[in-house]
């Protein structure tokens, strides 16, 4: 989706070019002139949802239901089914609990969620809202990434509008439901991303994830339970109740329910942000990027994130971007950030550009992610500049398959798939590079 902002503001007007094909669903708001405004949201049905649980006092298995049917599976990475997880939550907690959204994407390649707070922020806390009248839930904390603090203005802009309303506070429409939501700024560490870990950091600790058990919905926030969600999957709460689960399933693939933001970077002709149906062939959506730029040929595709499987173009061409097309052709879709490669780009290079990216981020509570990676990085590197050996690519894999599996949470798994995928699809490259010392592609 190419569409930008002239300045990142509520009243900001949208050039809206390139939204043919796509499902507006998370956002929605896009073809208003003023997206991110109250008013906007208002026009398009907003709050109604909210208004009308509260005041039906619709009972919270009744929505889990509606929100299991749906298919909704979390849009952060792990694709956890999000009706199981509301599950978890106990109901007859007689303490506070909490609810919290995760908008910390620091991944590489991935920008999606800044845009839903960026032009449709009402949804995402209607969203948040509906989730914690069904958890019974009394605050809510948004985690926004450390570096778009425009964003962050822009969210607080509306969580402002939304209490003026009378939709945040207490008692909302004459009920007994009262729900706080808070805007929580992260300073752009990758790992607060793991939820544990984000849950550490808005207690004011050092943000490193916690050993699992014991999971959020037991001990959370505050050692309270807590649900965690990613924003695009709060932000498709609101749709969901106003046509019913089965029709936000209809609108994908079995096991893959709705639409889904994909952030489409690298080198492609029109970069952005694209809300499609699950399950739409990689062609399409390659083809609403504009394609390869400059009419070069495919090379590879990381289809969800660096912490997801490279996969070459004859691997990805007849995948569809659905949870299991990508796992049949032999990578996941993740947090739906797409970075794709065309023909001249150098593999091992940039595989030492993903592993410094793991080995900085790493917070070191675990031996094998903090050692390994710096390892890695440093083999990757010798090779780059010239002294490697033909045993190193063993040893990255052995290293690799030492780090997966081996940490408390999954960013030791995270550095370890790229350097797998890359030396499985692309070997010769790797050769190349170190028999000549230089690039295969680039020479140099």
């Amino acid at each position: 989706m190419a569409t930008t902002a002239t300045t990142p503001r509520s009243s900001a007007p949208v050039i809206k070019t390139d939204l043919a094909g796509q499902t507006l669903l998370t956002l929605r708001t896009l073809t208003e002139d003023a997206p991110a405004s109250l008013a906007t949201y208002e026009k398009l049905g907003g709050y109604q949802q909210l208004k009308r649980l509260v005041t039906e006092k619709v009972k919270a298995p009744d929505i889990i239901n509606q929100i299991k049917i749906s298919n909704l599976r979390g849009r952060g990475g792990a694709g956890f089914p999000t009706g199981l997880k509301w599950s978890f939550m106990p109901r007859y907690y007689d303490g506070t609990k909490y609810l919290v959204c995760n908008t910390d994407e620091g991944e590489p390649g991935t920008f999606k969620d800044r845009d839903i707070i960026r032009y449709n922020p009402h949804q995402l806390i209607e969203g948040m809202a509906i989730a914690a009248y069904t958890l019974g839930a009394r605050v809510g904390y948004n985690y926004i990434h450390g570096e778009i603090w425009q964003d962050y203005e822009i969210f607080e802009a509306a969580l402002a509008e939304a209490r003026e309303a009378g939709y945040l506070g207490e008692h909302l429409f004459g009920s007994q439901f009262s729900f706080d939501l808070y805007a929580v700024h992260g300073y752009g560490a990758y790992i607060c991303g793991e939820e544990t870990a984000l849950i550490e950091s808005i207690e004011g600790k050092k943000g490193q994830p916690r050993f699992k058990p014991p999971f959020p919905a037991s001990y959370g926030v505050f050692g309270k339970p807590t649900n965690v969600n990613n924003t695009e999957s709060y932000a498709s709460i609101p749709w969901i109740m106003e046509h019913g689960g089965q029709a936000f399933a209809d609108l994908g693939v079995p096991n893959s329910g709705g639409t889904k933001l994909f952030s489409v970077s690298g080198h492609v002709e029109k970069p952005g942000n694209y809300e499609i149906p699950m399950g739409m062939p990689f062609s399409e959506l390659l083809a609403m990027a504009g394609g390869v730029w400059k009419g070069r040929k495919l090379k590879a595709v990381i289809p969800g994130g660096p912490s997801t499987a490279v996969m070459p173009a004859s691997a990805i061409e007849a995948a569809t971007m659905d949870y299991d097309g990508l796992s049949k052709a032999g990578s996941s879709l993740g947090a739906g950030s797409m970075i794709v490669m065309d023909e001249t780009t150098c593999m091992v290079k940039a595989l030492k550009r993903l592993s410094y990216f793991f080995y900085e981020e790493s917070c070191g509570q675990c031996t094998p992610c903090r050692e390994g990676t710096g390892w890695v990085y440093r083999i990757i590197e010798r090779i780059v500049d010239g002294k490697g050996k033909m045993e190193d690519l063993d040893l990255l894999t052995d290293l690799s398959n030492n780090i997966s599996g081996r940490t408390i949470c999954a960013l030791g798994d995270a550095a370890a798939t790229p350097v797998l995928s890359f030396i499985k699809h692309f070997r010769p490259e790797f050769e190349y590079y170190i028999q000549h010392g230089k690039s295969m592609v680039d020479g140099k």
